[in-house]
């Protein structure tokens, strides 16, 4: 039998970009799984958004909405795949390539839930025909949140109060969110709050 070397680290920084990169895809492997056990068989929805990342890649955001043994209901990111096109169909494939890596099946979907393009929510050649082709019991259910922020964008624009506000905030969130400092002070300022409130 051939003798097993033991590997000592020392000083393991793990500073490499690639050796970082390695141990986020571990974890988020370990996690993933960890959700499709879980899920265990059972079924859930399907929620896909395709939004580009700050170089401008295009890529597909794959959520799976399900109720646990515990009867509570969860939201999971399951994978943010790289996809060449937006287009219907590669957006199909790619789905059809994760669910294969986790073992999930199409007919285990129930509902689908998107924004409102049009390569998503069509009723011929779109996203949710390619899936209910396969499963007649996957029902389309427009994304609410989606909607929500439909209406908040309109009302924002037809009132300069509600705009204005936004904006504030919005400015809020980028100067207290861009120190530590400041976000520990609002921590500490909002425990105090609870404290007294108790």
């Amino acid at each position: 039998m051939r003798k097993q070397k033991k590997v000592i680290l020392r000083n393991a920084q793990m500073v490499a970009l690639d050796i970082q990169k390695d141990i986020a895809r571990c974890f988020a492997e370990i996690i993933v799984k960890s959700i499709i056990e879980e899920i265990n068989g059972d079924v859930f929805c399907l929620m896909v958004d395709e939004p580009s990342d700050v170089s401008g890649k295009e890529q597909m955001a794959v959520f799976l909405r399900y109720v646990d043994k515990f009867g509570i209901i969860k939201e999971r990111l399951i994978g943010v795949v790289h996809v060449t096109e937006t287009s219907s169909s590669c957006l199909k494939s790619n789905i059809d390539v994760l669910f294969g890596k986790y073992g999930l099946s199409i007919k285990q979907v129930r509902g689908q839930g998107y924004d409102g393009a049009s390569n998503m929510r069509g009723e011929f050649n779109d996203l949710r025909a390619f899936i209910m082709r396969e499963n007649s019991s996957a029902y389309y259910i427009h994304c609410f949140a989606h909607q929500l922020q439909l209406v908040i964008i309109a009302v924002a624009k037809k009132n300069d109060d509600i705009s204005d506000f936004f904006d504030m905030v919005s400015l809020l969130i980028n100067v207290a969110g861009a120190s530590c400092k400041r976000k520990d002070m609002i921590r500490e300022s909002q425990q105090e709050r609870e404290l007294v409130n108790q």
